[in-house]
């Protein structure tokens, strides 16, 4: 296994750096990992990708290469993300497969399922109904991927041995991510939010919403793990419960938690000693937001890592880097 030359595409970010991590782990070396930095390689400039894959010649791809934001983000920049996240995976895909590339394994979003999907939401959610239309442009560019690898898979399956996956990640946090005080998701928003105010002695903290909706998160190497391992399931194995044409597979840790009770946990965490109040003026949100990932489970993969123990390592994280 560790012979094979491998491509991690956005090994700069939170979950690209837990792959690459995941794999050293399973005795990689950087010999054998490839990476590119952005400004080494565009994957937006298929002439500049082609090239690439052609002078490589990895053996399997991580394309977890994505352009990413917040709900503000998404909707100030649609074009942009749907253009990009367009190009990146049309352009890695089918470089991948003109240079004999059999296993390919694509990272997409929970933002792929409709808004108003049951809970928890399984696979086979997928089109059927309207998506949140804050972030509709990234979740249709995420679905394309998905199509892009099943398509490869139905026309090359046989002839090329072409055997692309995808994997379908929950909310993630952990090392690498982003704590920037507006654009950051939950758990890095709150993380930096409640340091803020034991640093400063802030008497508060106030919690947009009630509280009450409810949320499911996966520490970001638990879901590295994950991708190696449905990476390397036998074809078999993994033909076994999925379908040509709905092939993704969901990874989460199964279970959910309000937002009242995350707040809380992470200003025990932080050791802020203040109080956390609810500001009921501002919006709440879909209540619930599950992945079923019974499939995975299936397949022979469970998360490893408490949400108190990812807690830790996440605030640790952000003290490294973001704290003087």
């Amino acid at each position: 296994m560790s012979a094979q030359k491998i491509y991690v595409a956005g090994h700069r970010g939170m979950v690209g750096s837990a792959i690459v991590r995941q794999l050293i782990s399973k005795g990689h070396t950087s010999k054998n990992i490839v990476c590119r930095s952005r400004d080494e390689l565009n994957l937006i400039d298929q002439a500049a990708v082609r090239k690439f894959f052609d002078v490589e010649k990895p053996d399997q791809v991580y394309l977890a290469a994505a352009k990413v934001g917040g709900i503000h983000a998404n909707n100030s920049y649609p074009a942009e993300f749907i253009y990009q996240n367009l190009m990146v995976q049309a352009n890695v895909i089918e470089a991948a497969f003109r240079s004999g590339v059999q296993k390919l394994l694509f990272l997409g979003s929970s933002c792929i399922y409709p808004k108003l999907a049951s809970q928890p939401m399984p696979e086979d959610a997928l089109l059927t109904g309207p998506l949140e239309p804050t972030n509709e442009p990234y979740a249709i560019a995420k679905i394309a991927g998905i199509k892009l690898c099943e398509s490869y898979n139905r026309q090359y399956g046989k002839s090329n041995g072409v055997d692309y996956r995808s994997v379908m990640p929950t909310n993630l946090y952990g090392p690498g991510d982003n704590y920037h005080p507006e654009n950051s998701h939950v758990i890095p928003g709150l993380i930096r939010r409640f340091h803020e105010a034991k640093v400063n002695n802030v008497s508060s903290v106030a919690i947009w919403g009630s509280g009450t909706p409810r949320r499911e998160f996966l520490y970001v190497d638990d879901m590295a793990s994950a991708c190696v391992h449905v990476m390397n399931l036998d074809k078999v194995v993994y033909d076994q419960h999925s379908h040509p044409m709905l092939s993704h597979t969901n990874v989460g840790s199964g279970q959910d938690i309000t937002i009242r009770e995350i707040a809380i946990a992470i200003s025990e965490t932080v050791g802020y000693q203040g109080e956390v109040t609810y500001d009921l003026t501002k919006p709440d949100g879909t209540p619930r937001k599950l992945m079923d990932s019974s499939r995975l489970n299936a397949l022979g993969w469970k998360p490893k890592v408490t949400l108190f123990y990812g807690l830790k390592a996440a605030y640790q994280d952000f003290l490294t880097k973001y704290v003087p």
